[in-house]
């Protein structure tokens, strides 16, 4: 038996997580699965690293599956493409020890989440991007995100249906971009740096967190919750009033699936033979 290690980039519109699940809702693992079954012959099971939850997007997932099957490690990229739906595409496959799962090895990685900030939606970045015309003061989120950084009891800052065995996690780095949108006019004095004519928000916001784990919807409840401070509604000081409380109705809300893309995958520890996935 020989194990494959496969790195999967998805647009996670449209699927119910990464995770397969009993009702048989559309999921990134469930396809792969049924390609994997469609070119093996062998009824496989995929195990994934990263369980993103429905409409989350990722570049690197890592799965993990077992075969008998004597097609090089590397030919099961071109191979499964040509079985999977567009949305779904391994970028890269290779074998690895029998007992590797990405899942049991020290890794970091990197989430991005989008905000499209600005005075009408765009129909091209919709799946992609979380859309709000609030002129957030992203000073005050990244005041308030530097708070975060750190190894934290993260209870408020995850759903309640949760069922880790702790919440304490670690933020190893967290930051906040922007990036003018077309027809946008800058003004560095502004509290908000790129407008449009009108005075609006005319720009895409970038959240990226990294961390050694996540629990389940942590940085989309960060997320709503920068966001919360951004509009004025939390102090940035509130925050660690906030990790403190480990009550989940004392943080902001939880931002839409869509914003979210799994950016980064790095390996710290236990996978000498392989280098950063991005």
């Amino acid at each position: 038996m020989r194990r494959i290690l496969l790195t999967v980039a998805y647009d996670g519109t449209g699927y119910s997580g990464f995770q397969a699940q009993k009702s048989g809702a559309k999921t990134i693992e469930g396809e792969l699965n049924r390609a994997l079954q469609s070119l093996t012959g062998e009824e496989i099971l995929v195990s994934g690293a990263s369980r993103t939850d429905a409409g989350v997007h990722a570049l690197c997932n890592q799965a993990v599956f077992d075969t008998e099957s004597r097609i090089p490690g590397d030919k099961f990229t071109p191979a499964l493409n040509v079985r999977l739906p567009e949305e779904i595409r391994v970028t890269a496959s290779r074998e690895v020890p029998p007992d590797f799962h990405p899942r049991f090895c020290s890794t970091e990685k990197t989430y991005a989440y989008r905000i499209y900030n600005a005075q009408i939606p765009s129909p091209m970045r919709r799946l992609y991007t979380c859309f709000s015309y609030t002129p957030f003061d992203i000073e005050r989120m990244r005041e308030a995100a530097a708070y975060l950084v750190g190894e934290h009891d993260f209870k408020s800052f995850c759903s309640v249906h949760a069922q880790a065995k702790t919440s304490v996690r670690t933020i190893t780095g967290i930051s906040l971009t922007e990036e003018p949108l077309p027809g946008a006019i800058e003004d560095p004095s502004g509290t908000i740096r790129y407008r449009d004519r009108d005075g609006y928000p005319c720009r895409e916001i970038v959240l990226r967190v990294s961390g050694t784990g996540f629990l389940y919807n942590m940085v989309r409840i960060i997320a709503g919750t920068l966001m919360e401070v951004g509009r004025g509604a939390i102090p940035p000081e509130k925050i660690p009033e906030i990790l403190a409380a480990c009550d989940r109705g004392a943080a902001g809300p939880t931002a839409p699936a869509c914003g979210l893309t799994l950016e980064v995958f790095r390996y710290l520890e236990g996978a000498d033979f392989l280098q950063e996935i991005v």
